[in-house]
């Protein structure tokens, strides 16, 4: 799976429409993560008002380069009704992650911006939003063609490996 080694943060996106069938495409990956006990903790808000988008740039001091993104993805956490409450976060990672592997797999490019666990940025995100009450940002995800292009960062680090024989 080659979109793993090439993935990277993009902050800066071409000033153009993400096209529906990217984004269906991109929520589809979203979906088929694993979750703990298939328990699917998530729902996804695809944002493109731009105001609304300025406002989930604002949420912490490093999320203002979602202000530019044509799209901005947030994951988001249902607390009710789960039967592995404690995953749930897990779970949401995992969904994220496919995400940004969808993204790039597709020409675009995106960055991981944490709402949680921070409670100040998941309050600021869910009033962007409109949500609440069993319903919270988890993370953001501006998305767009890339403005920038840079080769991944190789993080291989043969001392972080043991084996036990």
């Amino acid at each position: 799976m080659d979109e793993i080694f090439k993935r990277i943060s993009v902050r800066r996106y071409e000033d153009r429409p993400v096209e529906k069938d990217k984004i269906e495409k991109i929520l589809r990956a979203a979906m088929a993560a694993p979750s703990a006990g298939n328990q699917q903790p998530w729902e996804y808000y695809v944002v493109t008002d731009k105001e609304v988008i300025k406002k989930l740039a604002g949420i912490s001091p490093y999320s203002g380069c979602a202000a530019n993104a044509p799209v901005v993805i947030v994951t988001c956490l249902k607390t009710e009704g789960l039967m592995f409450p404690e995953i749930a976060e897990i779970d949401l990672a995992i969904t994220t992650e496919n995400i940004l592997l969808e993204i790039t797999s597709l020409g675009l490019g995106g960055v991981w911006l944490a709402a949680a666990p921070f409670a100040d940025r998941i309050k600021k995100a869910d009033e962007a939003l409109g949500i609440g009450d069993g319903l919270h940002a988890f993370a953001l995800i501006p998305l767009g063609y890339p403005a920038e292009d840079r080769p991944q960062q190789d993080r291989y680090d043969e001392r972080r490996i043991h084996y036990i024989d």
